[in-house]
């Protein structure tokens, strides 16, 4: 696969206009600043929350911040920043705290994007587009990208360190992002990596935002990951979570390309973010300060 393969299968996306961005709110945190903003992308209007560290001696690492899905649709960035949900996806703020830029947007259907009163939208984000011939994982992914733009456009970022991070829904946009966007240098999937060919099964399935016509016929996660060769990888996976399916396979295949810029770590428990795991990560992370 290429990239030019890719976007051909991913279908094609909006011209984006001006970012237009606006910053509506800074509130002061432990070791960071917090701002809400804003910025035009094609399908409406973006939301999120931008962590700059406090007393900054130069600019930044940048890491995007992808919330997780868990049904819950009136949560997405404050989550992922500790003002609601589940203190183990904090990953935003804690970050922010150990000195990275970081940015965290709602997906589209997930809390300030969401026009149904935190319904799941998501398929018919998904089937509005599929009968246009697009999906909407090249939507997200473009989204992605703007917000990196808008990141990196700020003088406490350093435009040329670039990372991801990402739980479950996170997890999996961990994998594409990278793939999609050649800036991304360091990602981190926790419990997101289960391949297309494990998703048949009946409690796994598939989530919308990757639903992509014919993708699995001929490519996997592995062809996704293969591509991004700028980038390093850690995939945390748990024995007993679903969604981690498949990582030793995933693992053993990669092997066989000589793709040695994907690392996975395999972990018991379940379909969790934990303290260790996010240690693990954020330390994976620090790659970006010597880049």
């Amino acid at each position: 696969m290429t990239r030019d393969v890719l976007r051909e299968v991913l279908g094609a996306v909006a011209v984006p206009g001006p970012l237009a961005a606006e910053v509506h709110e800074e509130v002061a945190c432990d070791g960071y600043v917090r701002r809400r903003v804003s910025y035009d992308v094609p399908s409406g209007k973006a939301s999120a929350f931008v962590c700059v560290p406090d007393a900054l001696s130069a600019p930044a690492p940048v890491v995007f911040c992808h919330h997780q899905h868990a049904g819950q649709f009136d949560l997405g960035k404050s989550e992922v920043c500790g003002l609601r949900g589940n203190p183990d996806q904090a990953y935003a703020a804690e970050l922010a705290r150990r000195g990275f830029l970081t940015i965290a947007p709602d997906a589209i259907g997930f809390e300030d994007r969401n026009w149904a009163g935190a319904k799941n939208i998501g398929w018919f984000e998904l089937s509005s587009r599929l009968v246009r011939g697009r999906t909407l994982l090249a939507d997200c992914l473009q989204e992605i990208s703007l917000a990196v733009d808008y990141a990196t456009s700020l003088p406490e970022a350093d435009p040329r360190r670039i990372g991801f991070i990402g739980h479950s829904y996170g997890g999996r946009a961990a994998i594409w992002a990278p793939a999609w966007d050649e800036r991304i240098r360091v990602s981190v999937s926790n419990g997101g990596c289960i391949p297309y060919r494990h998703s048949f099964a009946r409690d796994a399935g598939f989530q919308a935002e990757f639903v992509v016509p014919g993708f699995a016929a001929g490519y996997d996660v592995e062809d996704v990951l293969a591509l991004a060769g700028q980038c390093e990888f850690l995939l945390i996976a748990a024995e007993d979570d679903r969604w981690s399916r498949g990582a030793r396979e995933i693992e053993t295949r990669l092997r066989e390309r000589r793709a040695g810029h994907v690392r996975v770590h395999v972990v018991p428990g379940g379909h969790e973010f934990r303290p260790p795991e996010r240690e693990l990560a954020y330390r994976f992370l620090d790659r970006l300060r010597a880049a």
